[in-house]
């Protein structure tokens, strides 16, 4: 085995077609996010700062502002539940439906549900789901998961899309991207009518106001809402943000660098259920605010995280997504953010995904395209060594032990003399290489030939 990290494994194996559409998607929004950023704003950076502060004090003050954000749905007539694990929210939704005979259920995208397998357990009892997020809808009659938080297809092409909808009698094979999204609508448009309960995540949270914030692109969470008596919004408790002037700030950025738009097509703001004056609208609205271990996230030298709006910008420019895709980090969080993410939420299932966190060239593009500032690659380290420490060694084979690098760094003299001798390694065959870890890495990469070890010489020389 020529590798020994997982992620490694997956992006040698990848099929050169998947390879190039993750590849391709996720360089042209990158590119997109840099070029409408900069051409809006004189100074994208304080922007970023602000968010950042803007949403660490709402973390550091979650108690406060979950009251506060309970208190205002109220008052709108929401009916408001707390949720601690996967379990608790899943049995919840099923809950509200079986209180309201409800048989069918269709869902707007939505991370957290992807996160809870919730489609999953309520079709096991006994319910129908239908993913209507055009992605969503892809993935669920392929039985496949998202490889990216904001485009969950972006791994897929037309061409598959078009076998896919032949396979399921949505008509005829045609990879005509048009062709492709009418059928799609069409075949959505009754689910819409007959279902009995329309389910969403939130993008954002306003405290002061009590109104659940969704950005989408495709309209799909209007239709969800607009033919059902019953809405249920399923959302992470760390959406919140403190007042509704602070919308206007996340919501320019989080278009910006998660596609490049200056504004994404729908925004929608739910307070709660219709007013008497509402021809159409639920007639219920369901809040349910999701803990699984974000408090324990909160309580960690981690909790930056949690800041993060799920733009999917560090995927984007990451260069360790772009070759591997995201099914290669094996959670529903994939890139620099699932990377801190997914072990953190992983709770006693941390050893199995510890290795993710080393899926880094520590460059710090992340954090120079996150919105709100998260330093995730400070973040990555302090997992590294939470790693180090529990002794995840299952998930960390094939990390070879830096502790004589370590010496050889803090020794001034021996480093000079090391990097004095730097060109031997461009006559030192692979297979005489001691290390095991060292093999493995030098057999499936190539070092460039040595050309260092002069500057020390010029400059004690120099005139």
């Amino acid at each position: 085995m020529k590798t020994q990290q997982k992620i490694d494994r997956t992006a040698r194996d990848l099929d050169p077609e998947v390879h190039n559409s993750n590849f391709m998607g996720a360089k042209l929004k990158s590119e997109r996010r840099y070029a409408t950023l900069h051409r809006d704003y004189d100074a994208p950076d304080k922007l970023r700062e602000t968010a950042g502060l803007i949403k660490q004090h709402t973390l550091e003050h979650l108690d406060t502002y979950l009251a506060q954000a309970e208190a205002s749905f109220q008052r709108n007539g929401a009916t408001v539940h707390f949720a601690v694990n996967d379990d608790a929210v899943n049995a919840k939704v099923l809950s509200i439906m079986n209180e309201n005979n409800a048989k069918s259920l269709v869902k707007s995208k939505s991370m957290l549900t992807e996160e809870t397998h919730m489609l999953k357990y309520l079709e096991e009892n006994g319910k129908e789901v239908v993913e209507t997020d055009l992605g969503e809808f892809i993935l669920q009659i392929d039985n496949d998961h998202p490889s990216h938080i904001v485009t969950p297809i972006v791994h897929k092409n037309r061409r598959g899309i078009a076998k896919s909808f032949e396979r399921e009698g949505l008509g005829d094979y045609n990879d005509d991207p048009e062709t492709i999204t009418r059928r799609a609508r069409k075949h959505l448009r009754q689910k819409y009518i007959d279902a009995d309960v329309g389910l969403t995540g939130g993008n954002f949270v306003s405290a002061e106001s009590g109104r659940v914030v969704l950005v989408t692109n495709e309209g799909n969470a209007r239709f969800c809402m607009a033919a059902n008596k019953i809405h249920i919004a399923v959302i992470g408790i760390e959406k919140l943000v403190p007042t509704d002037r602070d919308l206007g700030l996340f919501l320019n950025l989080i278009a910006r660098s998660g596609t490049g738009q200056q504004l994404t097509v729908y925004n929608q703001f739910i307070a709660g259920p219709k007013s008497k004056d509402q021809a159409h609208g639920p007639e219920q609205t369901h809040i349910i605010f999701v803990d699984n271990r974000r408090t324990e996230v909160l309580a960690s030298d981690c909790r930056e995280i949690l800041r993060c709006i799920r733009c999917g910008a560090c995927l984007n420019v990451c260069p360790i997504y772009r070759q591997s895709g995201g099914h290669a980090y094996r959670s529903v969080y994939p890139g620099p953010v699932g990377a801190v993410l997914s072990p953190l939420l992983a709770g006693n299932r941390f050893p199995e995904l510890a290795d993710l966190p080393k899926a880094s060239s520590l460059c710090g593009a992340c954090n120079e395209v996150c919105p709100v500032n998260i330093p995730i690659p400070d973040l990555l380290l302090r997992l590294r060594d939470k790693a180090k420490r529990e002794g995840a060694k299952v998930a960390m084979k094939g990390t070879p032990n830096l502790t004589m690098w370590a010496t050889l760094c803090s020794q001034p003299t021996m480093w000079k003399t090391a990097l004095s001798m730097g060109h031997t390694m461009n006559y030192i065959p692979t297979e005489l290489v001691p290390h095991p870890s060292a093999k493995s890495w030098q057999g499936a990469r190539k070092l460039p030939k040595f050309q260092g070890g002069e500057f020390r010489k010029w400059f004690k020389n120099r005139k």
